[in-house]
């Protein structure tokens, strides 16, 4: 991203020592007490970002017969073909549409109410039309169409400029203070991420297990002599402010990854399977398991960060989205049958995010970035089963087109969106305009989409 904090120090002096975890707790603590109470109003938010930029044009396609008819001559070589398709019935919409072949698991959770589908989200520091964007006359987010820039700017609202914090963490630091608990809230396991960076709440960035300490620490007398020597070493008066916060966040990595892997071992096997040999599927297989233990880390509210990468479709496209699409309806499907076996599919709510859309116009057998993209949410506390947001006129040139190659101009603002999420999340109507900067540009600040 061009720049280098303190930070961006910190995350790194943590993430070469600790391999995996890159930020601290919010203090010392010991294991946290197996004992606590269950939480009696417990809510998840478990963020899905696909990076890469998702060409949500072959994931939901219009099924009636001009819908289809216009998209198959669109499309060209990217068109799958009509019989292949699984034909769900958007009650708000008024006319069928139909999900990839793939996407078997998701046509049964939107037929059973339990996924929904948001259209054409995006980028937007305020409601645009095609023709503002064309003319210049609407301000527009920084370096519209780079992965990074867009990247970044889905996970932190903040459009305008390079951002130090990301809207799951300053959603945590509005929560944390309302629900208490030490234990830090905001889990990924993909990776470090500035979604999950927040002003003071602080989150656990690993790489799929979050309870890994220390290579080379793997247990035995020895290893366990190591760490004892490396944690007092970490306790140690430098006098220089930033190895001190690096030993600070070291030290409270190992011990929040000691306390998490407490709480796991409580925890029962759970009977849900998920797909094997899909590190997707284990990223979504340990949040459940972190979601099943939750009495144990004393947690009323937890966001996770998921991920899948390959969405940059530049060239063969329809093999690559057969093979993500595949994997991605079947591990979400397997993770919504954990939240149902736990008892917690109401408290859960699993929603996807990605750079941006891709062009209706194909590229030879791929696609170029674009703009607008549609993106699922999925849980029982969700209004499933229909489509929200405006859909957009899915015409090359048409009304909704920004640069003549099927852009859609986004018609739901990442603000909007978000802010849905928070306030379901728990976060007050008032703070709602601190996390995302954006919504009072807005007339609807958030959408139906939540029960």
């Amino acid at each position: 991203m061009g720049r280098w904090n303190r930070r961006d120090f910190l995350k790194t002096t943590c993430c070469s020592a600790a391999a995996g975890f890159a930020a601290a707790s919010f203090s010392r603590f010991g294991l946290v007490n197996a004992l606590a109470q269950t939480a009696t109003d417990y809510k998840a938010l478990v963020c899905v970002f696909l990076f890469g930029g998702n060409d949500s044009n072959n994931m939901i396609i219009p099924y009636d017969s001009a819908g289809y008819n216009a998209y198959k001559s669109a499309r060209a070589g990217l068109a799958l073909a009509q019989g292949s398709l699984l034909p769900v019935t958007p009650p708000s919409i008024g006319s069928p549409f139909a999900f990839h072949p793939r996407f078997t698991g998701m046509q049964s959770l939107f037929n059973s109410k339990n996924l929904a589908v948001l259209a054409n989200v995006g980028t937007l520091v305020q409601p645009t039309t095609a023709s503002q964007f064309q003319k210049g006359s609407a301000p527009l987010p920084m370096n519209l169409f780079s992965h990074s820039d867009q990247e970044a700017q889905m996970q932190t609202a903040i459009l305008d400029r390079v951002a130090d914090t990301g809207w799951a963490g300053r959603t945590a630091d509005k929560i944390q203070s309302i629900y208490g608990g030490t234990f830090p809230i905001i889990i990924s396991l993909a990776g470090t991420n500035i979604f999950c960076e927040g002003v003071v709440a602080q989150a656990i960035q690993s790489n799929g297990n979050p309870t890994q300490l220390l290579n080379g620490f793997g247990g035995g007398t020895d290893s366990n002599a190591r760490l004892a020597a490396l944690q007092s070493l970490l306790t140690f008066d430098t006098g220089l402010s930033l190895i001190q916060a690096a030993s600070t966040t070291t030290g409270n990595a190992i011990q929040n990854g000691q306390a998490l892997a407490a709480a796991l071992a409580t925890g029962m096997p759970l009977a849900t399977q998920f797909p094997k040999n899909s590190y997707f599927a284990s990223q979504l297989q340990q949040v459940a398991k972190i979601i099943q233990v939750r009495a144990a880390l004393g947690l009323q509210r937890q966001i996770f960060f998921v991920s899948m990468g390959g969405f940059d479709t530049h060239t063969g496209q329809l093999p690559q989205q057969d093979s993500l699409f595949n994997d991605l309806s079947a591990s979400l499907s397997a993770f919504y049958q954990a939240t149902v076996e736990m008892g917690v599919a109401s408290s859960v709510t699993t929603f996807s995010l990605s750079d941006f859309g891709r062009t209706y116009s194909p590229n030879s057998d791929g696609t170029d970035h674009a703009w607008g993209s549609h993106h699922l949410v999925m849980g029982g506390a969700v209004k499933g089963g229909d489509f929200y947001g405006t859909f957009p006129t899915l015409a090359v040139n048409g009304p909704d087109d920004a640069t003549g190659q099927g852009r859609w101009v986004p018609t739901t603002s990442i603000d909007q969106y978000a802010a849905t999420l928070a306030s379901w999340f728990g976060v007050a109507a008032t703070d709602l305009p601190t996390i995302f900067p954006n919504l009072a540009n807005f007339t609807a600040p958030t959408l139906g989409i939540m029960g």
